[in-house]
């Protein structure tokens, strides 16, 4: 069955809305993507008006900046220590934005959202 992202059928009150149209694609959406850790793959899909959006599977790594330095690392993600969007997924190691991932150079915070960019990007703690 189709993901909607249309107003609910029901109003406040409970009662039904009548259909004045059919379901529009650019309506529908998707399941959200949980970036699990392992090697790195990604599903690539096409979105509106013909863009690519790559969704980020699994990640191994996490591009890391630290601000001591001014420098970037490529740091090997470990384990999902902090996750501020749902405490099931610090168990079930998925990574969102705004998480903090233990790496093998320290605590990294995540920046960027792996299952719409692609990537996994933070800065070390």
């Amino acid at each position: 069955m189709v993901i909607s992202q249309y107003r609910s059928r029901r109003s406040s009150t409970g009662s039904l809305y009548r259909d004045f149209r059919k379901k529009k694609q650019y309506e529908s959406g998707t399941e959200p993507t949980l970036t699990g850790i392992g090697a790195t793959s990604r599903k690539v899909l096409r979105v509106m008006g013909g863009n690519k959006k790559a969704n980020l599977m699994q990640a191994e790594f996490v591009n890391a900046f630290d601000k001591k330095t001014k420098k970037c690392i490529k740091a090997k993600i470990m384990t999902v220590k902090a996750n501020p969007a749902n405490p099931n997924y610090i168990r079930r190691n998925i990574i969102t934005k705004g998480c903090t991932v233990g790496t093998d150079k320290g605590d990294v915070r995540v920046t960027s959202r792996p299952g719409q960019d692609g990537t996994v990007n933070g800065y070390l703690i």
